[in-house]
């Protein structure tokens, strides 16, 4: 096991469409789980479903896509504990930056992905307008973003920003520092 933890494997999913025609989502064919640095083992279980990673769409360009690179599997144990209803969200993004590191990202680029779920769960409680659909994002030709979805992304270009400038192995409270600058949970 790395010092950032270590998965059971590779999870085994299917691509499922919901009742309203949805095809993001996976269920998991086999439980998967991950073993973060303090020896907690995060646990998804067969038939749980699952988004990629909880980055905000506008976010996509710059911190990348739900379904892309190596923090694929970390996405899959971070889905699985913010729908729980007894995991506090911060506890499960600590978590996702952790099994980031142990998926093979980089420490800027693990940095950039805490930093996207964190304002991400921030973006949820404060964000009200459309900006965040599926439908606002597709049918703007050419793309208009909205007011929030352009606060989101100044907000976190400040925020990257600032973390570039931190050393690798700067901690979680660190980053909590850069972040909680920017956004008030």
């Amino acid at each position: 096991m790395s010092n950032h933890g270590s998965f059971s494997g590779n999870p085994k999913t299917e691509w499922t469409v919901d009742d309203n025609g949805e095809d993001r989502n996976m269920v998991l064919l086999e439980d998967f789980s991950y073993i973060d640095p303090d020896g907690k083992k995060w646990n998804a279980p067969k038939g749980s479903v699952v988004n990629g990673a909880s980055i905000p769409r506008p976010l996509w360009s710059t911190v990348g896509s739900p379904y892309t690179d190596d923090y694929r599997r970390a996405s899959v144990v971070h889905d699985v504990a913010c729908n729980s209803q007894t995991i506090p969200r911060k506890d499960a993004d600590v978590m996702f930056y952790h099994a980031c590191l142990a998926g093979g990202c980089s420490y800027s680029q693990a940095n950039l992905l805490y930093a996207g779920v964190r304002v991400g769960a921030w973006s949820i409680a404060r964000c009200t307008s459309r900006a965040f659909t599926k439908e606002s994002m597709l049918f703007q030709i050419p793309p208009t973003p909205s007011s929030d979805e352009k606060s989101l992304q100044n907000t976190f270009q400040t925020i990257a920003s600032e973390l570039k400038g931190l050393s690798d192995e700067a901690s979680i409270d660190v980053l909590d520092a850069v972040i909680n600058k920017h956004v008030k949970f």
